[in-house]
Order: C-alpha cells, then structure tokens, then sequence
C-alpha cells in the first residue's frame, strides 16, 4: 500500500482563455473544477497504475463531501482529520499558448489538537505502508518544522517521499527521505539562487543529498527528468506531446515513482516512470491524473542515459 499524507487540500478551478488580459474583461472557454491536493493527486494517480493507495491528511467541514466523491470514484480509500470551515479554492488560467497563471488562496487554520491527530493517524496507517508520500503546502498558522513531525511519525519500514520546498523541504529532511522530487523552479526558490547548467542542477541536488535525502527525483518539465543519489546520475528526456495542461503533471510523476519504488525499482526505473506519467499526465486538459494506457505508451519510447 502506498499511503499518501495531503496538507492542504483545494479546489482547483481551471480556467481555459485564448489570451490572460490583465485590466480587461476575459472570456472563458472553457473552465473544469477538480477537487485536489497534491497528495491526493498522487493517491488518484497510483490508483491509476493498478496499486493500492490510502489517502489522510486534513479535511473542511463545508465542502469536503466532494472530495469523498471523487475518491470513492477513483476507488481511493481514505481517513481525514476534519475541520471547521472551507477547502481553500486556487485558480489556474491556461492560454492558448499553455502558458499557466495561478492564483492559490491561503487555506484556514488547523488547531493544535488537530495537528497531534494526524500525527497519530500517520504512524498507524504507515506501519502497513510500504512508502508514504507526504506532499504540499501547509495550512495558514503551521511551521514549517511540523514537517519534520510528519515524518518522523512515519514507520521505519515505510519508504519516504517529500514533495514540497522551502523550509518545509530543509525540515523533512531532518528526519532522513528516501526521495524527494523537486522541479527546477523549487529547488532555485529552496537553495535561494539560479541554476542554469546541468552542473549548477546536480549541485543543488547534492545539497540534499548532504542534508538528508538519499535520492533526489529533479523534474525539468518538458525537458525531462533526473534523478541522483551524489554516486550516480541519471537523465530521461520526455517525448514531444501536445501539452494541454500542466496541472498535477508533478503530482503523477510522484505517484509512479511511489508505485516503482514500491515495487523494489532502481534509480533508473523510478525515474522513466516518472517521466512518463509526467508527461502522460500533461495530455489531458483540466485533469489531474493519467490513463494507465497513455502512461504505458508513453513509457515504451522512453530511454535513460547515466551520466
């Protein structure tokens, strides 16, 4: 089972435009509501794949039956801590030349008992977990330090991946990752500085590394992928596929490396079947996951080089 451990939930509202006018009055073509949070995108994703995933993390009272529904749909079992008030909503506006612009509202405030139960539910469910995945931002009001918590409250038998950034980045991995997966732009933001060659890349990962990571999964968007452990280093570059929406292409990328891990893969292994679903993901409009059929064609043509 791969259990996934969502932050902070919301509702993504994509918006389809010709053209992002700033000052003027924009007409939408098309506009799709998903009901996410970067770990439940992975839970739907290894749903996807064929395996087991779990879904915990926080919950809000007012709108989140709807995220029941969905995951009941995708056959995702889950168990929530619940809060007062509403899901926080973001909105993502694509134009016709797949630009992306996002606007995240901030979600409410979780009070401290809340956050002791979910350190709670953590360590039962990961116990039967062969890797947990803990993902995202946090709620309004929470240090980053509780990421340190979180994971720390993961079983030893359970593998580790981290998907955030920041100092929430720099505390997880005070408690030892098995993977974290960065793209280019976090990892710039997380080490405060440009990375503009493969070396400058690699050097930022072995900055994880040295803290606390014993693989880092770096996502290059339409370029691809690499991942290295500071002894090897991998590449896979992605195929050329028309690019509908980026939205959660990060969060499938995390959801097959989960599941290849889960199965025992290697470095090369985790890192095509990110790719691939990476890329299978980004196919699709207003979605936040991939078909399993498009995944496996997809990661048929994919080739990785060591380096």
């Amino acid at each position: 089972m791969i259990l996934t451990v969502c932050m902070s939930p919301s509702v993504d509202v994509t918006i389809e435009l010709d053209s992002l006018n700033i000052g003027k009055v924009n007409v939408v073509k098309n506009k799709t509501l998903s009901f996410t949070g970067k770990a439940l995108n992975v839970a739907i994703g290894v749903a996807r794949l064929g395996a087991d995933a779990y879904a915990t993390g926080f919950m809000y009272n007012e709108n989140g039956a709807m995220f029941e529904r969905g995951l009941d749909k995708e056959g995702v079992p889950f168990t929530f801590v619940w809060n007062s008030g509403r899901v926080r909503e973001n909105y993502k506006c694509i134009d016709k030349r797949s630009m992306l612009t996002e606007i995240n509202d901030v979600g409410a405030q979780i009070e401290g008992d809340k956050l002791v139960e979910l350190l709670e539910l953590i360590r039962s469910f990961s116990a039967r977990s062969d890797v947990t995945v803990i993902s995202g931002g946090l709620p309004r009001g929470v240090d980053a330090g509780y990421y340190r918590e979180l994971f720390r409250a993961v079983d030893k038998r359970s593998l580790r991946i981290a998907d955030t950034e920041g100092a929430k980045l720099f505390a997880a991995l005070e408690a030892g990752i098995d993977l974290v997966k960065p793209n280019l732009e976090e990892l710039e933001e997380t080490l405060g500085r440009e990375l503009t060659s493969r070396d400058d890349m690699l050097a930022g990962c072995r900055e994880l590394l040295d803290r606390g990571a014993r693989a880092v999964l770096l996502s290059l968007g339409r370029d691809g992928a690499v991942i290295t452990d500071g002894s090897k280093n991998y590449y896979c570059k992605s195929i050329n596929v028309a690019v509908n929406s980026t939205v959660g292409a990060g969060d499938a990328m995390v959801a097959a490396a989960a599941n290849t891990m889960s199965l025992g893969g290697d470095l090369p292994d985790i890192l095509r079947a990110g790719v691939a679903a990476g890329t299978a993901s980004v196919t699709t409009f207003g979605t936040i996951s991939f078909t399993k059929s498009k995944y496996e064609e997809i990661l048929s043509g994919l080739t990785v080089t060591e380096f």
